[in-house]
């Protein structure tokens, strides 16, 4: 299947919110392989004296199909390209489809191309595209039919204009709620995805979703040959701080703590909530000496916090513990440990301080 999948589409791979496109993309694939592949089946039978068709049209049959393959192959693996060449290939139909209204009238059930084009317009291009080109095949059919070798009967094509005028009324309203139910559901899911990873009161990473973030970092790191450095951040006496004010008070200090940490680290770094007070920071790219003095900056704006809590406002400190590794083949886990053991330290050494561990392997 992965096979087929590459032959298909090529090398192609999509962001996490972009499977509408990835579908638009595929069903355009397999669009123009369907068409070449029905027209080449049409020529094989104009060969085999199976069809008599109208020479002209055979020439317009030949370079459809070859024009078909040629976007194809322009498509594949090149999603970028997805628009332009799916204009191209809609214009390519369109003129296609003309070609056999005029020179293969003794076909009458011809004009149904013009039906199978608006639903792909719709999904391949969109809402705005799709009811433009179906207005126009309208108006293009209705003044078009005069012209016409063989034209249809009045009734004829005023039952063809009005089935048109309802297919693309009906591919309209269905493509809207679509895309829209489509969006909806895109957005259920980034926030069911936020929420599963999220800690509900600071909104930071929560522990397994930060570790698993970290492995992936931790990665990164050891391929390119890079430093990395974990913190461990845990607030000191947070329990006298419940006990004496609340928790609603504890959830006031946490909540400043979680704004000082993610106005102090990089946008490459990431930030959880491991436990009630405790957080730990990744670093990537950053080596002990870096690392300790992000520390150092982190404790000295957490003892000036000083958050507000009713009339009064309470000091809060933190005993950090950094750990900085070259290359490692530990998991996120392992290391925190030596984290946690040199935030240990730092407790032991009186609190409201910064303590190093280091190990390169």
């Amino acid at each position: 299947m992965h096979t087929l999948k590459k032959m298909l589409y090529g090398n192609v791979a999509f962001l996490e919110g972009e499977e509408y496109r990835a579908f638009q993309f595929r069903f355009l694939c397999i669009v123009l392989l369907a068409g070449a592949g029905v027209t080449a089946l049409l020529l094989i039978g104009v060969a085999t004296a199976a069809n008599h068709i109208d020479m002209r049209h055979v020439g317009s049959m030949t370079a459809f199909t070859i024009l078909s393959l040629i976007v194809w192959l322009l498509l594949r693996g090149q999603p970028q390209r997805f628009i332009t060449l799916a204009w191209v290939y809609e214009t390519v139909c369109l003129l296609e489809y003309v070609s056999a209204l005029y020179f293969v009238s003794e076909d009458e059930m011809r004009v149904i191309w013009f039906f199978t084009n608006i639903p792909g317009v719709y999904i391949l291009l969109g809402q705005r595209p799709g009811m433009l080109i179906t207005i126009a095949t309208i108006i293009g059919l209705g003044a078009g039919n005069s012209s016409l070798p063989k034209p249809y009967s009045p009734h004829a094509i005023a039952t063809l204009l009005a089935a048109l005028a309802y297919f693309g009324a009906f591919f309209h309203v269905y493509g809207a709620r679509s895309i829209s139910y489509f969006v909806r559901m895109r957005e259920s899911n980034r926030q069911l995805r936020h929420i599963a990873s999220h800690d509900p009161l600071t909104d930071l990473l929560n522990a397994g979703a930060y570790y698993a973030t970290c492995d992936q970092l931790i990665h990164l790191a050891n391929r390119h040959q890079q430093h990395f450095s974990v913190l461990f951040v845990d607030l000191d006496h947070f329990k006298r701080i419940n006990d004496t004010y609340g928790h609603e008070a504890g959830d006031i200090v946490l909540k400043a703590v979680t704004k000082q940490l993610q106005n102090s680290v990089r946008q490459s770094d990431a930030v959880g909530r491991i436990g009630g007070e405790e957080f730990s920071v990744f670093l990537p790219d950053t080596d002990l000496s870096g690392a300790t003095k992000l520390a150092e900056s982190m404790r000295s704006e957490i003892e000036k916090l000083m958050p507000q809590i009713g009339t009064q406002r309470i000091k809060v400190t933190a005993s950090i513990g950094v750990a900085s590794c070259e290359r490692s083949e530990d998991s996120m886990a392992a290391i925190q440990r030596r984290a946690d053991q040199a935030m240990y330290d730092a407790k032991q050494q009186g609190r409201n301080r910064v303590s190093c561990f280091t190990q390169t392997t």
